[in-house]
């Protein structure tokens, strides 16, 4: 028998699988290749042999986006999904064409539930010139036309015309007014809520999908970077004497006033030399800061007379004051590293007259404008190819701050392809961080244990404050309370309280900020949740019952926690595993447009040691469009959401951060991964996300069974040097 490689046998287990298309373009063919390509409209092309090309403006960056949208657009289109393939435009493409793909931001899980008319439209649109064109060339009425399977069929005749022997007729023709394109209703879907495999499945297991890392042009160099540890820093002095000696190495650079970059033939050589040149650093303000100090900062601002309010109702401190029982809880979240598997890299070209990019990137717009900026040339004059992300989270969204740095490289040598790659430590010491909070929350409790007033206060960073200060207004960040909002938003808190205040001290450190997968939501409900379940235990009651007292007017809110509750069998004991009690604890919320609970079962061993079993959890983002990748999106979201919990925090000390690898900053493995049971309560009617919200219920569903099962709070993450033996 001939010996089979892992490789070869997993490539042999993708044949078969749906087609994907995907190829990198090569330095100014983006333009011509639009051009030159037939198209039926911005979103379809169909070639000759019925191929059909989808063209999705949103970001792949495993979340199965990709799948989602072609699914909507073939959904309108009427074609043969089994020859469907995708491909991006580029963001040079849609500002020459007046933003015909709209907004190519990934994040803040609205692919799908900001685009969703749009793309259907472009299918519609689509199918209705195809159909005008085999009608035409048939003479007959379009009215007698209909498509089906990426086939036209005049009704009285029975002729058919394949979509790819009329596509080019189809593009001459002037399309219609979207306000003249219907939609299908959502009991004619054929494609939309069905669990399709997803496009990007096999070229991911052959290894044929090309992620920035892999990307090779001609005559292309390599960088490895380093900038000032403590930020704010900036570059003092370089020795390059040793590096310049070294083989390959082409040039040593500043990139900007706080970064050196050596060049070499090979990224390797690059780096090594990188490691032999002297850097002195002017460390800036900061260089003395820690996060013992930021922590103190906080903690004043929960009793800070001045606060933004971000949610109010009654008279919460009035309420509290006249309680006959009061219950008071501090709680507090971390900074934490996106972590992306694919570190930050980018390969460009510069010349005086054009500059093209080639990244991943959760957003090609932003990207296109960080480029242009960077090489000092018109955005029209400038180009980004999108490439698959290898993580994204929100690291690669609002900041691409890799950008600027490899065009500030190839700008310094015109005319040569130069690929930026940052190492892991780069990647974990220069990121854009979760936001650090502490919470306090005092609540007033009647005789029987009701809740008269709730009072959270957070204390912390804002988001906003560090990435667009713009939006700030009267020191009010309206992301803090993502969450925890009055009903009606994409966030809504989900409880009647009679009286609440819920407001932000807001305090900066200068570790910046970012969008990090759930955003905000991640900590807010941890506070609320789990301080709802001190609530309940302290009033002697079900938390189960305790929470569904509150719900009368968030429906949707109580439909997910009855769904998990009843999938579990909330209020009968679960079985012992391995001879260990196992304990539940219960967590929802609404985030992303989406509602979500779950259901945690652990159990913690006489000695500490947690074990997390499985976890229910029921989401009800309105309309599911591909069921099988919502509970891959839930699954992946628990792994991201109980990796933060068990482990995510970065720390400073000296102005830098103390996490620079995975050493440091351990990511949850398959042997602590428990069970993941979704249950999909799409009530239809609106659209919501799907890849963050889950994530904000994964600590606090834990943690709440933990309390079952020890006795204990956690009110500080993460929790992994926690001692859980029993109070």
């Amino acid at each position: 028998m001939n010996a089979i490689t892992r490789r070869a046998a997993l490539a042999t287990a993708a044949m078969g699988a749906f087609t994907f298309g995907f190829r990198i373009p090569a330095p100014g063919e983006a333009a011509a290749q639009s051009a030159a390509t037939p198209e039926v409209n911005a979103w379809v092309v169909v070639k000759p042999d019925d191929t059909v090309i989808i063209r999705i403006a949103r970001s792949e960056m495993g979340q199965g986006t990709l799948t989602g949208l072609a699914q909507m657009v073939a959904e309108e289109l009427e074609c043969d999904w089994s020859k469907v393939t995708t491909e991006y435009p580029t963001p040079g493409q849609n500002l020459a064409r007046g933003r015909v793909w709209g907004n190519m931001s990934t994040g803040g899980s609205r692919g799908i539930r900001e685009s969703n008319e749009l793309v259907r439209k472009g299918g519609a649109t689509a199918r209705i010139m195809l159909v005008q064109a085999a009608a035409q060339g048939w003479g007959v009425p379009v009215d007698e036309c209909s498509a089906a399977n990426s086939v036209i069929t005049h009704g009285p005749s029975g002729r058919r015309a394949s979509f790819g022997s009329v596509a080019l007729a189809a593009g001459r023709l002037t399309p219609p007014a979207a306000a003249d394109v219907p939609l299908k209703a959502p009991s004619a879907w054929k494609l939309i809520g069905r669990p399709l495999a997803r496009l990007d499945t096999a070229p991911k297991i052959n290894g044929s999908l090309i992620y920035g890392m892999d990307l090779k042009l001609p005559g292309m160099l390599n960088a490895a970077i380093q900038a000032c540890p403590v930020f704010g820093g900036k570059v003092a002095a370089v020795d390059s004497a040793a590096a310049e000696r070294m083989p390959g190495v082409k040039r040593v650079l500043r990139v900007g006033d706080n970064a050196v970059a050596v060049v070499a033939d090979t990224w390797w050589r690059a780096k090594t030399a990188l490691e032999k040149v002297n850097i002195t650093w002017n460390l800036g303000e900061h260089a003395n800061a820690s996060s013992a100090a930021f922590a103190e900062v906080m903690r004043a601002g929960l009793d800070a007379p001045q606060a933004a309010v971000g949610n109010r109702n009654g008279d919460a401190a009035a309420a509290i004051a006249a309680a006959p029982r009061k219950v008071e809880a501090v709680y507090g979240y971390p900074h934490q590293n996106h972590a992306c598997m694919e570190v930050m890299n980018a390969t460009a070209i510069w010349t005086a007259e054009r500059c093209e990019v080639w990244t991943p990137t959760q957003n090609g717009e932003a990207a296109h404008a960080a480029t242009a900026e960077a090489a000092g040339l018109p955005p029209a004059r400038c180009e980004v190819h999108k490439l698959h992300l290898g993580g994204g989270f929100g690291r690669r969204g609002a900041v691409h701050d890799w950008v600027r740095q490899v065009v500030d490289i190839a700008k310094q040598m015109p005319g040569t392809p130069v690929k930026l790659l940052w190492t892991r430590e780069e990647d974990m010491v220069q990121g854009r961080y979760h936001p650090v909070t502490m919470a306090k929350l005092t609540a007033g409790l009647d005789a029987q244990g009701n809740i008269t007033g709730l009072h959270m206060r957070i204390s912390g960073q804002s988001i906003l404050a560090g990435l667009f200060p713009q939006n700030i207004r009267d020191g009010r960040d309206p992301v803090v309370f993502q969450g925890l909002n009055n009903a009606g938003g994409e966030a809504d808190i989900g409880y009647g309280f009679p009286n609440l205040l819920i407001d932000h001290a807001m305090r900066n450190p200068h570790v910046p900020p970012g969008f990090w997968r759930g955003v905000n939501l991640n900590q807010n409900a941890f506070y609320l949740e789990c301080f709802m379940d001190e609530l309940a235990h302290a009033a002697g009651k079900d938390p189960l019952e305790y929470r569904r007292a509150l719900m009368a007017n968030y429906p949707k809110h109580r439909a997910v926690l009855d769904a998990v509750a009843a999938k579990v069998g909330w209020g009968s004991p679960a079985a012992p595993i391995g001879g260990q009690a196992v304990h539940r604890g219960l967590c929802v919320t609404h985030g992303f447009g989406s509602y979500v609970a779950a259901c945690a079962e652990v159990s913690v061993s006489d000695a500490g040691e947690l074990k997390i079993h499985r976890i229910v959890a029921a989401t009800d983002c309105g309309f599911a469009v591909n069921p099988q990748q919502i509970a891959a999106q839930v699954e992946g979201s628990f792994v991201y959401g109980l990796t933060a919990a068990l482990y995510g925090e970065c720390t400073v000390k000296d102005g830098r951060i103390e996490q620079t690898n995975f050493d440091s900053y351990p990511m949850m493995k398959m042997d602590t991964m428990p069970k993941v049971e979704t249950i999909i309560n799409a009530s239809g009617g609106f659209w919501g996300g799907v890849g963050e919200p889950t994530i904000a219920v994964a600590a606090p569903a834990v943690l709440n069974a933990i309390f079952a099962a020890t006795g204990k709070r956690i009110r500080q993450l993460p929790l992994r040097d926690a001692d859980l033996r029993r109070a």
